[in-house]
């Protein structure tokens, strides 16, 4: 019996969002880990594999995700990187733009003789994305991983999170995404995202070479305001986001809007998913998301599944 249910390895790291011209405001966050960090929030236990510099930032960062009950075992400290940092702006339609201090950044320094493999035995779910295969060393981590993680029954989860700044070459991006489908069993990806992968125009066009290509049990599409869907077992869902007048900082509703999909998965086998289930958990995943959006930076900010039920109960379209 495992006794972890998700474990993730990418990046931890500061998010400094803009708060106006000359002010920004510094957050713990990083995608494995905001996922991670909602999962805790719906009681499923969790562990960390990643790299932060021993330094401030690292020791911050350290610090929160064992107060929010992430399992920091898997987690290096190094003293000769420094911690990344990420800088985040917005522009008058709320989309990001994303500058990265990680040239080195700790993060992607993660040796593969680094990676804690009796945790990732002991997992019933890995987690991971394309920020820890930007670079060699840290691509190699991350395969011996996966294929730890493959050899030992978990499932493969894959978040592709493009992030076209730390690439050199946006083809070697595509190359990568496309290596982290052909392993998954599970993914989250953007609209955009999915259309930058496959070159098709719409969702369904996108997912269905997705199926063609691959084998994965589930995939979840989402498109910001515009809600998500999700394709699996033959059936497809679509729910409507939940728009919010309070929304101040969309950073991390994505991977809040992961964290629930794989606390459904760590109860429900994906051959027990069916329209009702999938509706289900679309619905509560789009209410979280939707929360974290009114509150500033994301591991700190994840609601409870009782929150989640109350604003889904109380919901009036703004």
């Amino acid at each position: 019996m495992k006794t972890m249910d998700v474990t993730a390895l990418g990046e931890l790291l500061i998010d400094f969002a803009q708060k106006d011209t000359n002010t920004f405001e510094g957050n713990p966050g990083g995608a494995p880990c905001n996922v991670l960090a909602m999962l805790n929030k719906a009681k499923k236990k969790t562990a960390f594999i990643g790299k932060v510099g021993n330094d401030m930032f690292g020791n911050q960062l350290k610090a929160v995700i064992e107060e929010i009950g992430i399992d920091a075992r898997g987690l290096v400290v190094d003293d000769s990187v420094r911690t990344t940092l990420a800088f985040v702006k917005f522009d008058e339609t709320g989309d990001r733009d994303f500058s990265f201090y990680r040239n080195p950044g700790a993060d992607m320094m993660l040796d593969e003789s680094e990676v804690d493999l009796d945790l990732i035995k002991d997992s019933k779910i890995f987690h991971f994305g394309t920020l820890s295969m930007t670079h060699e060393g840290v691509r190699e981590a991350t395969k011996k991983a996966v294929a730890c993680a493959k050899e030992n029954g978990a499932i493969i989860s894959f978040d592709p999170n493009l992030r076209p700044p730390l690439w050199d070459d946006l083809d070697e991006a595509r190359e990568q995404m496309k290596a982290g489908c052909a392993l998954c069993d599970f993914i989250k990806i953007e609209d955009e995202e999915l259309k930058f992968m496959t070159g098709k125009d719409t969702i369904e066009e996108g997912v269905k070479a997705l199926q063609d290509a691959y084998d994965m049990k589930m995939i979840l599409v989402t498109s910001g305001p515009k809600g998500a869907q999700v394709f699996c077992n033959g059936h497809h869902v679509y729910k409507d986001a939940f728009l919010n007048r309070n929304t101040c900082d969309t950073t991390g509703a994505g991977d809040t809007f992961c964290g629930v999909c794989l606390s459904y998965l760590c109860d429900t086998p994906f051959e027990n998913f069916d329209e009702e289930k999938l509706a289900d958990m679309l619905t509560h995943a789009n209410a979280a998301a939707s929360i974290v959006t009114t509150r500033i930076g994301a591991l700190k900010s994840m609601p409870t599944m009782e929150e989640v039920d109350e604003y889904i109960a109380g919901y009036r379209q703004p």
